[in-house]
């Protein structure tokens, strides 16, 4: 019998940053080189430091997933950027059975793999200093409050102090660890009494929005200053000069996380201390430019922006297209002609939240979710799953492949605003993450449940305000005006002649109901009456309450067998009611009928009124029931 598979989980946010995709692609091989079947929790988080909110609405995904499935998980916490977040997961993860390690940030009670950034920023004032011979040197930091910032500050004082110099050097300037403090940063350095040799930056980011803001002052990088990063990202490796920096080693981190969890014993694994390895580069002046390598590099840069801008129109396709959805069918087909702008992946699935009354999250009467999920969308190039109509859970979130390899799954949350919708799975080809436009899929496919969410809503309203024209309120009948548009209806529609029947029924005694037992008992004495027509309404009959206690039926190619069969189905209805009600009353009702022949120029007025002196006759009749 073959072995079951292990199962690991990875928790993040933001995943399609290149920083996070090339450490994606480092954990995909590792895990398919270990036979493991890998699945990421992947977050938006906040969009651009925008709509923050957006990513609140995970929350509730998080909250119920069950995780006993899972052997092993990997925590980066370091990418969750809404406030509370990466605090809601910890949480989360810390009832799971399973061991997990953490690869960003130290976290009581997890396994920890650490970048020893001190280490590597060591390293690089080291380089500045010894290799160097510098002794002007000024450090960009990031944001005051940041650990990576603190941390990284200290060990510049800490080197600076150790080779004599003042701990801060020229000066320190706090930035954002983006690329919007460079022209501040550049006149701050540039303005101070000494003029720095070199300027270490706490990531690469900075240091490119620093390089460029010293062109822009007509400075070159490194003859006039020189410039370092840090972090080793694929931006600084590209930007010319190519920086000097100290690299994160993904691969490293990612086998040694993967060899935790394959381990029977884990906790024999002690401190995982992954050590950064400097990068030396252009902007330090230690390697000079390829420029053969170069030229290769802007060749493949310039295909990269074509098909970039070749997706950027292909989702502005897509988007147009969108907007022409008018159900679950339209884009599902939307979707599989036009999903290639994200990469090559081999399935995706779409699913919705179910309610306890088996409504989908995408209906307008959805109730609550209930932790069961029904496909929407289901896409399986290579025909590995069998859907089969069943429903999944928090616990079997993915189908069970037919194909004995391991496999690598990326699960979203679907939400906007108003609704959590359910959760999106895709499965990428090879080794590969989806790039930055399979969100804008997610973003647009969730906008587009939410407006056939209202447009549902809308046509139920528009439904009802119709209905409340037609309908009557109290027992869901017709009511007069709708009867008589219905019957009318039916009547024009006669070619030829044609035998029709026309009845009228009124309840027997319901002011004796009303006056010893309350208009309440009434009421119910009137819906059970007409309940009772309503089944028996069984040879097309149109049935509706033409006010208090008086009902009108009016029918279509009728007969006398017909006819009685309505009076006495409706007898027996009565008299199955009286008996299971158990009321101190006995609910009955007299009923005039009128069978005649008519062409389409009937006039349905007439035979009411004859219907209605024949069930005066029979009321008459009923002496003591009235």
């Amino acid at each position: 019998m073959q072995k079951k598979r292990k199962r690991f989980a990875v928790f993040g946010c933001n995943m399609t940053g290149l920083y996070r995709r090339n450490l994606c692609r480092e954990l995909n091989e590792a895990a398919i080189s270990r036979n493991v079947d890998l699945l990421y929790i992947n977050s938006f988080g906040s969009i651009e430091g925008k709509n923050a909110h957006y990513g609140e609405y995970e929350f509730d995904m998080i909250d119920e997933l069950d995780l006993s499935g899972f052997d092993g998980i990997i925590f980066d916490g370091e990418g969750y950027n809404v406030e509370g977040m990466e605090d809601k997961v910890i949480r989360k993860l810390r009832s799971t059975g399973c061991p997990v390690v953490s690869i960003s940030s130290i976290v009581e009670g997890f396994y920890n793999a650490e970048f020893d950034d001190a280490g590597g920023m060591r390293a690089i004032v080291r380089h500045m200093l010894e290799d160097h011979k510098f002794t002007r040197i000024g450090f960009m930091a990031g944001i005051p409050e940041h650990p990576d910032a603190i941390l990284r500050l200290a060990a510049f004082r800490d080197e600076m102090k150790k080779h004599g110099l003042p701990e801060d050097g020229i000066g320190v300037f706090f930035g954002d660890f983006w690329f919007n403090k460079g022209e501040e940063a550049a006149q701050f350095f540039l303005s101070r009494d000494e003029k720095p040799q070199a300027i270490v930056c706490a990531n690469d980011y900075m240091a490119i929005s620093l390089c460029l803001a010293l062109k822009n002052r007509g400075m070159r990088v490194p003859d006039d200053v020189v410039i370092t990063g840090y972090d080793g990202t694929a931006e600084g490796q590209l930007f010319i000069p190519h920086l000097t920096s100290a690299t994160r080693e993904r691969r490293e981190i990612a086998n040694k996380a993967m060899d935790l969890l394959m381990s029977e014993h884990p906790e024999n694994f002690g401190r995982i201390l992954i050590t950064p390895k400097i990068i030396k580069g252009q902007s330090c002046g230690c390697m000079e430019l390829d420029y053969r390598k170069e030229f290769d590099g802007i060749n493949q840069s310039n295909e990269n922006s074509r098909l970039y801008g070749r997706n950027i129109r292909e989702a502005e396709s897509i988007s147009l297209s969108l907007n022409r959805v008018e159900n679950i069918d339209d884009l599902k087909r939307i979707f599989e002609e036009n999903s290639d702008n994200f990469g090559a992946y081999d399935s995706f699935f779409l699913m919705a939240h179910v309610d306890r009354h088996g409504n989908l999250s995408t209906d307008s009467d959805f109730d609550v979710p209930v932790g069961r999920f029904s496909p929407l969308i289901w896409v399986d190039k290579r025909k590995q799953y069998s859907l089969s109509g069943r429903e999944f859970d928090y616990k079997s979130l993915l189908p069970e492949s037919e194909e004995d390899r391991p496999h690598v799954y990326y699960l979203m949350s679907v939400h906007c605003p108003e609704r959590n919708f359910g959760y999106a799975v895709v499965e990428m080809r090879d080794e590969e993450i989806f790039g930055e436009f399979y969100n804008l899929w997610l973003l647009g496919i969730a906008t587009q449940l939410e407006v056939l969410l209202k447009t549902d809503r809308v046509n139920k309203l528009i439904g009802k305000l119709k209905d409340l024209g037609v309908k009557d309120g109290m027992t869901d009948m017709l009511n007069r005006r709708g009867f008589e548009i219905e019957a009318r209806q039916a009547l024009g529609n006669i070619k030829g002649r044609m035998n029709v029947c026309a009845m009228v029924i009124d309840m027997d005694g319901l002011k004796r109901i009303n006056d010893a037992y309350g208009h309440h008992e009434g009421d119910e004495a009137i819906k059970a009456v007409a309940d009772a027509i309503q089944h028996s309404c069984t040879h097309g009959e149109i049935a509706g309450r033409a006010g208090g206690d008086e009902f009108y039926v009016f029918a279509t190619d009728y007969s006398k067998e017909k006819q009685d069969a309505f009076t006495k189905q409706l007898k027996d209805e009565l008299a199955a009611y009286n008996e299971a009600a158990d009321k101190p009353y006995s609910v009955f009702a007299s009923c005039g009928c009128y069978l005649t022949e008519t062409d389409a120029n009937g006039r349905l007025e007439d035979f009411l009124r004859i219907s209605d002196a024949r069930m005066y006759e029979e009321k008459i009749s009923k002496q003591g029931r009235r």
